[in-house]
């Protein structure tokens, strides 16, 4: 057992403030779960889920150098708030026209391998464009079945880039109904694949 486990998280980053300075170990190792838990329920276009952790982390560590006791939030609140503020940051960052083509590119591995198979061979058939076509079009009628029009409303906006906060506007929602109803369909979405 941990000598820190005892403690309240508060009077860690007290004593850590004193000079305890073995204290932001525990404290990184102790809320690495979160910042898990977390990155997993999100997605980073361009990246991995490594990418998120690390943002996740980078967060979680801000948290202990900012926190401050006076406030009403306890560390636990806090430290999830900045975890999941660096994660939306990142994500946010993708997602901007300017990162589009790195977000959209292949690389020529995939275009071409040893046995003259893969994207380049495939690329310029017909046959394969139109099944391709057919089978998009049926997914996107599938899943705008399965959603409510409400959450189809939410991914068309979405999908044309605007934020939560400008989702919840133009819909005259609240930004966590416009959440919920992202995390619904990416539910819906992954039964569905």
């Amino acid at each position: 057992m941990n000598k820190y486990s005892a403690l309240e998280d508060e009077e860690l980053i007290r004593r850590l403030r004193q000079g305890e300075s073995e204290i932001i170990e525990y404290l990184l190792e102790k809320y690495k779960p979160l910042v898990k838990k977390r990155a997993r329920s999100l997605f980073l276009a361009g990246g991995d889920q490594e990418d998120l952790l690390q943002e996740g982390m980078m967060g979680l560590f801000k948290a202990i150098r900012e926190y401050d006791p006076k406030r009403e939030a306890s560390f636990a609140t806090f430290a999830s708030l900045c975890i999941t503020r660096y994660m939306l940051t990142a994500i946010d960052a993708s997602q901007r026209k300017k990162h589009q083509p790195l977000n959209s590119s292949i690389s020529f591995g995939e275009l071409e391998t040893e046995g003259g198979e893969g994207m380049l061979s495939t690329m310029a058939n017909p046959e394969r464009i139109m099944l391709d076509q057919e089978r998009t079009s049926a997914l996107i009628e599938r899943i705008q079945k399965a959603l409510s029009s409400y959450e189809n409303a939410v991914l068309d906006a979405y999908l044309q880039g605007l934020d939560y906060h400008q989702i919840a506007e133009k819909l005259n929602k609240t930004p966590k109904s416009v959440d919920n109803a992202l995390n619904r369909i990416r539910t819906k979405v992954q039964a569905l694949l």
